[in-house]
């Protein structure tokens, strides 16, 4: 950060270079990208689904195509790996977590990890779903051939046994088994948009059982929580909520979940939690604040934008990294630095914000 600081005045566009190249750096030669640092203790060197859709938005909002094409190309090809898992799956509907779509792979053989895991996690596959649908909308299509065709219509096919709309998932935390709005709303977004790729048959009921439980449970993430941080998904990138619940959601967020360093992930949230209760200390997870950057800026607050923008600079640790989280009201983040879906939210903020400088008090703002 010291190279990057002016008085106290940073070029954006000094910043989004370092972030980028700390995000290029966790890329594996295989296209996919790991969760954090490829030599972290933690398991997030593995390549899961959805932080890989999240890592690719940074590339996409710069225009770096054949970034996101290696890692859709590596995708597919994970796909036709585990086609015949796949295929069982949209014949019969899974009964148990191991027959879902896995979650999470190794970045170099694109095997699945047989381990206890939340692995029912639907809103990946409508992740890269939509993915697939905004790059054909692009003119960047990886939907090249009969192929890929095949694949992209199974993962449809497989929402569709699924009953993705009432189907219980570990969701974007890959915890408790309920019906998660974020979840449902990720592959309403991904049957809309893949609907662009020229083949792919989607029928209009699943889009619409789908909208359905949406307008039904929000503002609610779930029949067990009212607020999450993963509803703002559904603002941006899905764009699947009305006006009024958009607004509900970025409500419920900032009162009940915006903290200093990051925005807790709900209440009670029990992982890296400081209380041994699992109360009151929930971590602070800081890509919830790029996030709320990037939804202030998409419904026209620039103002509020810039000023989370500033709170994520203060949340940088010493080597110059967007880590995961900050442990409750504390200055201590936890090993998983950098965590590339902060990185990518980060330089997606700065870019649509679109500001040559951005002045700030570094140290006034390391010391809130």
């Amino acid at each position: 950060m010291a190279l990057l600081r002016r008085g106290n005045v940073l070029r954006t566009q000094d910043l989004i270079a370092a972030h980028l190249r700390i995000l290029e750096g966790l890329q594996y030669g295989s296209g996919l990208f790991a969760a954090s640092s490829k030599n972290v203790s933690t398991g997030y060197d593995k390549a899961w689904l959805r932080d890989n859709f999240y890592e690719c938005l940074a590339f996409q909002a710069l225009g770096e195509w054949n970034v996101v094409h290696r890692t859709c190309r590596a995708i597919l090809n994970i796909i036709e790996k585990h086609e015949e898992k796949i295929d069982w799956a949209i014949r019969r509907k899974p009964q148990h977590k191991h027959e879902y779509i896995h979650a999470r792979y190794h970045p170099e053989t694109f095997a699945e990890f047989w381990e206890e895991w939340g692995n029912k996690q639907n809103d990946a596959v409508g992740a890269l779903l939509f993915l697939f649908g905004e790059l054909e909308r692009h003119g960047k299509s990886v939907i090249v051939d009969d192929r890929d065709k095949r694949l992209a219509q199974k993962l449809v096919d497989y929402l569709g046994t699924l009953r993705y709309f009432d189907d219980p998932d570990s969701g974007v935390w890959e915890e408790d088994e309920e019906v998660h709005a974020s979840s449902v709303g990720a592959c309403v977004a991904g049957l809309r948009s893949v609907r662009a790729v020229k083949g792919i048959v989607v029928p209009d009921a699943l889009i619409m059982n789908g909208e359905k439980t949406l307008r039904h449970m929000l503002p609610r993430e779930s029949p067990g929580k009212f607020v999450d941080l993963a509803l703002l998904s559904l603002i941006w990138p899905y764009a699947v909520v009305t006006p009024e619940e958009r607004t509900q959601i970025v409500q419920n967020v900032e009162y009940h979940l915006l903290r200093a360093r990051g925005v807790i992930r709900y209440k009670n949230d029990h992982y890296y939690n400081k209380n041994p209760d699992g109360y009151s200390e929930e971590a602070e997870w800081c890509f919830g604040i790029a996030w709320l950057a990037i939804v202030h800026e998409r419904i026209g607050d620039k103002e509020k934008g810039l000023e989370y923008v500033k709170q994520l600079i203060g949340t940088i640790d010493e080597d110059g990294h967007v880590p995961e989280l900050y442990f409750s009201n504390s200055a201590v983040h936890n090993t998983n630095s950098p965590l590339g879906w902060a990185e990518s939210l980060f330089i997606v903020a700065l870019h649509l914000l679109n500001e040559k400088t951005i002045s700030l008090d570094i140290a006034a703002e390391k010391k809130k």
